[in-house]
């Protein structure tokens, strides 16, 4: 598994406004983080990892944890290297199939 064609840049985090879900992927932190670098630090709440992703055809995708972090579980929770299921985000479903895609899957 691994990028197929990197056609895709890492986006200042203003372009996520606009973006909701449109798909998820399960997948490992480490994997996202190779692919796609370190993330940005989530909103300390629902969120604790983020990528801003854009595509060559102006598609930005978001890729997040949701509702799985120790600030929202609290000891429940788990540490954004233990997630598994991540959000995408997105105007459309073309951020899943780029994300997807980038992933190769």
């Amino acid at each position: 598994m691994g990028v197929l064609a990197k056609d895709w840049k890492r986006a200042p985090s203003r372009k996520m406004v606009g973006t909701s879900l449109q798909g998820e992927v399960h997948i490992s932190y480490a994997t996202l983080v190779r692919i796609f670098g370190k993330p940005l630090k989530g909103d300390g709440y629902k969120t604790q990892a983020e990528w801003v992703l854009q595509f060559k055809d102006g598609t930005v995708a978001t890729i997040y944890d949701y509702k799985e972090g120790k600030s929202y579980l609290g000891r429940h929770g788990k540490p954004a290297n233990k997630v598994t299921s991540w959000h995408i985000g997105g105007k459309n479903k073309k951020a899943v199939a780029h994300v997807k895609h980038a992933l190769g899957r």
